[in-house]
């Protein structure tokens, strides 16, 4: 992509000129907000409506290197956030509410009025879980609930759960969670599977999964916990039955959404909107604009992929402003 060099010294309304500024505040972007930091770009971090990303809904994180005790979502984003501070990072609570890369340097609007004209841009505004949308769904997030098995898998070893939907995503969680749980219900709304044929099979061969077909959660019920699930089989038929299954946890796999709309006038994304970067590489189509994380990560969506991608991208980073120099 070409780009058309602008002058970054005009006047327009309240402008800032940097050399790196980097977009979300999860792990991806607060590790790149280290790098930047500590190669001397002197970032510009916009932590966005949820600043520390996804994990500041996660109760327990153990699965993170370093935190040998495990720690909370939020403690951990905390700390990145207090480390990337601590090489020189300039934290800032705001959103990004328009971009322009088809100039250089590239221009990002922050709350509809402050102009930041960038070197260099790192992307890392994460995916958002889709989950159902029912009340108890909300009420025990983080008490039962969660949208990955990776992640909090851990916790529900030898106990029952749940796992909701019935595309790849869903039935490859309940199979690594059939590997630490004691039963695994796999609910799926329709009467078949989406999933692969090789997905499907390998549910089929896994003794502790049932596959309940027609069947759609009506609610979710607890002490303070996820303790059981009410489930409608085949709504709205004439034999429509309500079943109550004893869970521990309940496992949303219906898929993610990358927070890639406002830039996917410039950007090459997937049908997914998953923005496209170079092999071995967090370079988009755009030159001087890198994506890291979980907006251009639809298979691992952890926390130290997401950590080592923002790494990745400050170094390209600082590559790109050095051969401009």
């Amino acid at each position: 992509m070409n780009l058309k060099d602008t002058n970054p010294s005009t006047p327009e309304g309240d402008m800032e000129n940097v050399k790196c500024l980097i977009v979300g505040s999860g792990p991806a972007g607060y590790t790149a907000a280290i790098y930047a930091a500590r190669a001397n770009l002197n970032p510009v971090l916009i932590e966005g409506l949820q600043p520390g990303g996804q994990l500041t809904t996660t109760t327990e994180v153990d699965n993170f290197p370093g935190y040998a005790d495990g720690v909370t979502g939020p403690a951990m984003m905390a700390d990145l956030k207090k480390q990337a501070e601590r090489f020189g990072t300039d934290c800032r609570w705001g959103l990004v509410t328009e971009v322009d890369f088809s100039i250089y340097p590239h221009k990002v609007i922050v709350d509809g009025k402050k102009v930041i004209m960038a070197e260099t841009v790192i992307l890392a505004t994460g995916a958002t879980a889709k989950y159902l949308g029912f009340p108890t769904e909300e009420k025990y997030m983080g008490s039962g609930v969660s949208a990955c098995a990776t992640c909090d898998g851990f916790f529900y070893r030898g106990l029952d759960v749940a796992v909701v939907g019935g595309g790849d995503t869903a039935a490859e969680e309940a199979t690594y969670l059939a590997g630490l749980c004691r039963k695994v219900y796999l609910i799926v709304r329709k009467n078949y599977l989406r999933a692969s044929k090789a997905m499907q099979d390998r549910v089929a061969r896994t003794e502790n999964i049932e596959v309940l077909y027609e069947h759609n959660t009506k609610e979710l019920y607890g002490d303070g916990v996820v303790q059981g699930a009410k489930l409608i089989k085949r709504m709205g038929e004439a034999d429509e039955t309500e079943v109550d299954i004893k869970i521990d946890g309940y496992f949303v796999a219906i898929g993610h959404t990358p927070n890639s709309k406002i830039f996917s006038k410039y950007l090459k994304t997937d049908e997914q909107g998953y923005v496209l970067t170079e092999p071995d590489s967090t370079k988009t189509n755009v030159p001087g604009v890198f994506a890291a994380g979980d907006l251009k990560d639809p298979h691992y969506r952890q926390a130290i992929t997401s950590a080592g991608s923002g790494c990745m991208a400050a170094m390209d980073a600082e590559r790109f402003i050095s051969e401009r120099e």
